[in-house]
């Protein structure tokens, strides 16, 4: 018994989750077919994988970022606000400064390309099990050059949730009805319009609308 003990630690165990059925089979079959690691469950939004990563309590999630019905940087900030126990190692295409820091900042432990070789990803989920910093040397040349060269107040790109934030501010939905529509909570919505207010160096909802219609963030 002590043996099985000691085989089932070292295995690392995985929760994947990504939008696209074939992408979550490829990688649950890759991971499966590698020792040392096993794939617990799938999700294919961020608000799905809240609930499988609080019934399975897997070592790592591997989270895709823009998926529909909840994408993946909320879902990040509520597992770290829950105290979830996995790691979350970000597999994404997108290496953009508004999807990147974000993740970061919400408490990703890595964030790898899903362009990355195979060896490459096991040894990020390695160390992300670990509670190590991975990043794609291009995510990391992003994060190095933003830290060097911070962008003007007001001048700063919205995210995608922050757009969709501020769009459905512009049709005068509340947060409590916002929160609803994006399946996220409250505080998330209030958080992410302050993250816009800032960006847009305004200080209230009317203000926001007006320069997101200015600035042509608003159609």
């Amino acid at each position: 018994m002590t043996a099985d003990a000691t085989n089932t630690d070292a295995v690392i165990t995985l929760l994947v989750v990504d939008d696209h059925p074939v992408v979550r089979d490829g990688l649950r079959g890759m991971f499966d077919s590698a020792p040392g690691f096993r794939v617990l469950g799938e999700a294919a939004n961020g608000v799905e994988a809240l609930g499988r990563a609080a019934v399975l309590d897997p070592d790592v999630i591997l989270m895709d970022l823009r998926m529909p019905g909840g994408g993946g940087v909320d879902a990040i900030r509520e597992l770290f606000r829950r105290g979830a126990r996995a790691k979350v190692l970000v597999l994404t295409t997108y290496d953009t400064d508004s999807d990147t820091i974000p993740a970061i900042e919400a408490g990703a432990t890595g964030y790898l390309l899903k362009d990355a070789p195979r060896e490459e990803l096991f040894g990020a989920v390695r160390a992300a099990a670990q509670g190590r910093t991975v990043l794609s040397p291009a995510v990391a040349s992003r994060l190095v050059s933003a830290v060097r060269t911070p962008r003007a107040l007001g001048n700063e790109p919205l995210s995608a949730r922050e757009r969709e934030v501020l769009a459905l501010v512009a049709r005068g939905t509340s947060n409590k009805e916002i929160a609803r529509e994006l399946f996220i909570s409250e505080a998330t919505v209030k958080t992410h319009l302050t993250h816009v207010y800032a960006k847009l160096g305004v200080n209230d909802r009317a203000a926001a609308v007006a320069v997101g219609y200015d600035r042509g963030i608003l159609g």
